[in-house]
């Protein structure tokens, strides 16, 4: 699963780095991002398919968006959860994504994200930033939704597509988030409704992660420091101080 995520860049980098999208509603995350520890339940820059305001052409343009996808139709009185994650090969036939997948599918910009690793020593588990060997930004795959408030407001709202793990992957979890090349951000966003072919793991060589603190655990710690590695190798007798 892919539940956790971090934006370390600001949003001008985010714009620089996505210079193809228009910059939509980018200033409404302002005092928002960089954001170190996101979760569901937050709003998150994507990019979608959208009318320009000048023109009211289609291109694809800086949008807001809440983590967990919810249908058009839900009621306040619906008590299902919103959709974080979808795997691939449920996507097609999914009641609620299948038809957001074939329409509404967006780019989710990201510095990285986190995984926990079960450890046959203790109950907690071991938590892992994963990202770029480059440390660039790059965009997770994902579907959006509109959900009308019954006050009458439009909010946005998105969930990951997940696939199977790649070799790096497969050591701590049994899928991981779809990431896009470049290449291919255009088809993903592009009328195509079935870019079945894009949703796959991608390249562990072109990938890193690295063991971090538990700090990650608790969302009231969002600073910098949740990505800084930790040293899992045990303490020697000879290391330690007295005091």
């Amino acid at each position: 699963m892919c539940t956790r995520v971090y934006i370390k860049e600001s949003l001008d980098e985010l714009a620089r780095s996505f210079a193809f999208a228009g910059q939509g509603a980018l200033e409404g995350l302002v005092g928002r991002i960089p954001r170190y520890n996101g979760a569901p339940g937050q709003v998150y820059p994507v990019i979608i398919q959208g009318a320009m305001p000048e023109t009211k052409i289609l291109a694809p343009v800086f949008a807001i968006a809440k983590w967990g996808l919810v249908s058009a139709s839900r009621t306040l009185g619906d008590r299902r959860l919103p959709l974080v994650n979808v795997r691939c090969e449920k996507i097609p036939t999914h009641g609620l994504a299948g038809p957001a997948y074939r329409s509404r599918r967006c780019l989710i910009p990201v510095n990285g994200f986190f995984g926990w690793k079960s450890s046959t020593h203790s109950r907690e588990k071991q938590p892992y930033a994963i990202a770029m060997k480059t440390d660039v930004l790059f965009a997770l795959a994902g579907i959006w939704e509109i959900w009308r408030h019954p006050a009458g407001i439009d909010i946005r709202t998105f969930a990951v597509i997940t696939c199977a793990p790649n070799e790096m992957m497969t050591t701590i979890s049994d899928q991981m988030p779809v990431i896009l090349h470049r290449r291919d951000y255009q088809r993903w966003l592009s009328p195509d409704p079935n870019p079945s072919d894009l949703m796959k793991p991608y390249s562990a060589d072109l990938m890193t992660m690295w063991p971090i603190g538990r700090d990650v655990d608790n969302l009231k710690n969002t600073g910098p420091e949740i990505i800084n590695p930790v040293d899992l190798r045990p303490l020697r007798h000879g290391n330690h101080r007295l005091r």
